[in-house]
């Protein structure tokens, strides 16, 4: 299995990764539980690199893996209806698991149960994140140069799937040239244009974010009519009109 890099700066995810590092000289079974793409996985494969990988979906797979392996992964452990069937002996079980509904058997089976902390409990692990998201998506789409993203825009979510997609939106809108994003408003109006009032219906497309950026960059509604060559009524007026905060 290639190697795999977890990054953190949280002190929660060090004790979990210290606890974890531990039992790998131990017969224990462990179990790590979170919400879905928060790292979870990423994080026991770079601490478990050689182990066997099983999914909890995969009953004969995982019945077969407990008989012959020694030390197992078992991940989607959720989706495991009878926990209590399992034979863990002489094991060392990893499992992964986005929630925990028996919790009786699930503390009768692990040792040691982990509780992976959401981004929104990590703040400190955000801005390493979106740095090394940042450069892979970077080397993915063949960016040479690319303007930095300011960070403030990043549409934060509990988890890391999220971040990354608002990343990729993020650096792709921020490096586009005019001409890009001309092309992509011809192919979002070609198909749509229809009617008697096309203009004005699809006016807010052009005037919303212009209006929306400018009052972000000069605080003023008086100082951005004047840039736009705009009465002050007739900005207050198109304000009100798309209904921009």
């Amino acid at each position: 299995m290639k190697p795999v890099q977890f990054l953190s700066n949280s002190s929660q995810v060090e004790s979990i990764i210290k606890g974890l590092a531990l039992s790998k000289s131990l017969i224990v079974s462990s179990i790590l539980v979170g919400e879905p793409y928060t790292g979870k996985k990423s994080l026991v494969q770079s601490i478990f690199p050689k182990a066997i990988f099983i999914d909890g979906n995969d009953k004969d797979g995982l019945d077969i893996a407990l008989d012959i392996h020694d030390e197992i992964i078992i991940y989607n452990f959720e989706a495991i209806v009878n926990i209590s069937t399992l034979n863990f002996t002489n094991k060392r079980v990893i499992a992964i698991s986005d929630s925990t509904t028996n919790t009786t058997a699930i503390e009768e089976k692990f040792a040691f149960i982990y509780h992976m902390p959401t981004l929104s409990q990590r703040p400190e692990d955000i801005p390493l994140l979106i740095e090394h998201f940042s450069a892979t998506i970077k080397s993915e789409l063949l960016m040479d140069t690319y303007k930095k993203i300011d960070i403030k825009a990043i549409e934060l979510d509990e988890n890391i799937k999220s971040l990354k997609a608002s990343i990729y939106k993020q650096l792709i809108t921020a490096n586009l040239n005019s001409n890009e994003i001309e092309n992509i408003l011809f192919q979002y109006l070609s198909p749509r244009i229809d009617g008697n009032n096309a203009y004005r219906e699809y006016l807010g497309i052009f005037e919303r974010p212009l209006i929306r950026a400018g009052l972000k960059k000069f605080k003023s509604q008086l100082k951005l009519a004047s840039i736009l060559g705009l009465n002050r009524n007739t900005l207050r007026k198109k304000i009100h009109e798309h209904s921009i905060d």
